[in-house]
């Protein structure tokens, strides 16, 4: 992408590294010639409103300067469209940027943003009977993980990885068995007692944890991992091998591949790339290439 028009999506409310961050990559994108629009919006429905805007216009892509909150955003927008996002790193876990490769160093981003080299990934579409459909990238956690992140997005501190274990901690005070209605593609529902349920686009969240460690970009399949324990101890136990995804070979863990998911749960709201997003029940399925990234040369 030598040339041409970008809109930049960034977070008004972001702390100071961020905006270096912003202002790093738009410099080098403008050194490539590249015309650059700048959407700060007071509100993320105004944010993706904006973004949509620019992509019905013919934009040449959406860069998201921030985590994966930030690349959300952008998904609302140019799902199946085949516009391409370029991804900055700026936020708390940057999920998508680690899988995809996309390096931390703003500079060294807008360069692979800047080269133009695209790739077409999987997303994940969630849909319901309230409200339109939405995307996303990653994962999206529907239990006691959506409760982590609920908590870790309202920290200030710690940053990174860390602050998604303080919130582990807190919230495993009220740790409790919640009961689960599950479908997946077109078997019958299975109904179980589990604490965690998160369905894998990527393999990682909340800052490296490899939740799903075998769910691929691009095979259109959702993996969905399940934890039916609701003792602290044993959860405990289990975080610290999240990391290295071999969680999955516990007993208490349950795995399934499938392309589409229903998931059915009183009193749980679902979270998607860290963004709350609607409370269950919701459908969820995998979209083959409905997402267009900006990738460095392998």
């Amino acid at each position: 992408m030598t040339t041409g028009s970008i809109v930049v999506l960034s977070n008004p409310a972001a702390d100071k590294d961020a905006h270096h961050t912003l202002a790093v990559a738009s410099a080098r994108l403008r050194e490539h010639g590249l015309r650059i629009a700048h959407i700060a919006a007071d509100s993320v429905e105004e944010s993706i409103a904006l973004a949509r805007h620019a992509v019905e216009d013919g934009v040449d892509g959406i860069v998201a300067v921030g985590g994966d909150g930030i690349a959300w955003q952008a998904w609302q927008a140019t799902a199946t469209t085949g516009t391409p996002v370029g991804i900055v790193p700026a936020g708390t876990g940057n999920d998508l940027a680690r899988v995809l490769g996309i390096p931390h160093d703003p500079a060294e981003a807008a360069e692979v943003i800047a080269a133009g080299r695209r790739r077409t990934i999987d997303l994940g579409r969630v849909s319901s009977d309230h409200g339109p459909d939405q995307w996303f990238g990653t994962v999206l956690a529907g239990g006691f993980d959506a409760l982590v992140t609920d908590r870790a997005n309202r920290m200030k501190w710690p940053r990174g990885r860390l602050r998604y274990n303080a919130a582990t901690v807190v919230e495993l005070v009220n740790l409790r068995l919640l009961p689960y209605r599950i479908t997946f593609d077109d078997e019958p529902p299975i109904e179980l007692d589990a604490t965690l349920v998160a369905v894998g686009n990527a393999s990682t969240y909340g800052g490296g944890m490899r939740i799903a460690p075998g769910a691929l970009l691009d095979d259109g399949l959702l993996d969905v991992v399940v934890a039916t324990s609701a003792n602290r101890s044993r959860l405990l136990r289990l975080f610290p091998t999240v990391y290295r995804g071999t969680h999955v070979d516990l007993p208490e863990v349950m795995v399934r591949r499938a392309r589409r998911v229903r998931l059915e749960c009183p009193g749980i709201t679902v979270y998607a790339d860290g963004e709350p997003l609607r409370p269950l029940p919701v459908d969820v399925e995998a979209v083959p290439g409905a997402g267009t990234v900006l990738v460095r040369d392998r």
